[in-house]
């Protein structure tokens, strides 16, 4: 069974920068999403970022408006890890940070194609982000 497995988080004041990792080793990419989405306490869990991987490997990255600018995805093939930047952290970011691969072949991608999980997506155990103001 595919295992996500997220490093990563921790405690950061407002502006600050971090890191989050996440690694599937027996996960196919090709034609499928994986992203991160997080969880602020009491409330519901929203997607954060997403990455695509389509026809001849061409890389597709989508963002919520709230991290556009801010927050950066990249994959290293090499280590089947995902990557996920993040900069300028506001509080507001604080929350349970999750590592999502969503199994379902789409043919296509398209802005937000991947935003929302499919019933039958892995995810990770959750690393905690957390920013002061």
């Amino acid at each position: 069974q595919v295992q996500l497995v997220e490093s990563g988080g921790g405690s950061v004041e407002a502006g600050g920068s971090l890191s989050l990792s996440c690694t599937a080793p027996t996960y196919p990419r090709s034609n499928r999403c994986m992203g991160w989405f997080r969880q602020a306490p009491g409330k519901e869990r929203d997607w954060v970022a997403s990455i695509y991987t389509g026809f001849e490997s061409a890389i597709y990255t989508d963002y919520a408006d709230s991290v556009k600018g801010r927050f950066t995805l990249s994959q290293d093939n090499a280590k089947n890890t995902l990557y996920l930047q993040m900069t300028s952290l506001k509080p507001e970011d604080t929350g349970m940070y999750y590592c999502a691969a969503d199994p379902a072949y789409r043919p296509f991608w398209s802005p937000g194609v991947c935003a929302a999980p499919g019933r039958d997506s892995l995810w990770g155990q959750g690393t905690q982000v957390t920013v002061s103001s």
